[in-house]
């Protein structure tokens, strides 16, 4: 079956990869693992270019490294949304009664990866670019693309799901279903030293 994946960078990373080693994570070594009988015509990986923070400067350039990591990957395709970071205020949970009410915070959040995937899922399956679309993501905002491209287009729709409980919703409506394991984490790391047509780079220290 030719297929092509879809995947949520950040539902990735926050759901299978924080604080664990496997963020090196060569993602066409995890499809063909948990997909061994289709034809990856192309991997789409969605993200967004992350900003600096003051407790942790060097974030920005590791994801570099890694995004580097990934083009070295020849049926991928990087997808870019939008990173913002603002300031709001909101309630505290349990305010001291002569304390204040409220506090600023720093928001951050991901835009447009959800609505790109949606987007190029449909348009891809109306050029009959695949048989089966496979998303690696839990969020149930896409339910709606998945209901078109099963029902009205007629193509398969498979889910790889990096977080611990499946969407209800995605659940209902995906052809199939597969999570992702820390065994296949493991085996699915990117060697510590890799060589594209810039030189050779290395996984992030930290990593």
């Amino acid at each position: 079956m030719d297929t092509i994946v879809y995947i949520d960078g950040f539902n990735l990373y926050y759901g299978a990869l924080k604080n664990t080693p496997y963020k090196w994570l060569n993602v066409q070594a995890l499809c063909q693992m948990l997909l061994p009988n289709h034809n990856l015509v192309k991997i789409k990986y969605y993200t967004a270019k992350v900003s600096a923070r003051r407790n942790d400067p060097g974030q920005p350039v590791r994801q570099q490294t890694y995004l580097r990591a990934l083009q070295t990957i020849p049926n991928l395709e990087i997808v870019y949304g939008q990173f913002l970071q603002s300031k709001i205020s909101m309630p505290l949970a349990k305010p001291q009664p002569d304390g204040p009410r409220f506090v600023t915070v720093i928001k951050t959040e991901e835009k447009g990866s959800d609505v790109n995937i949606a987007a190029h899922m449909v348009h891809d399956a109306h050029l009959g670019l695949y048989n089966t679309a496979v998303i690696l993501s839990n969020d149930s905002d896409l339910v709606e693309p998945i209901k078109i491209v099963r029902y009205e287009l007629n193509k398969s729709v498979g889910m790889l799901n990096p977080h611990k409980r499946p969407s209800y919703s995605l659940k209902q409506h995906v052809t199939f279903m597969k999570k992702i394991r820390e065994g296949v984490l493991r085996q699915s790391q990117f060697p510590t030293r890799i060589t594209d047509t810039k030189g050779t780079f290395h996984k992030p220290y930290s990593w």
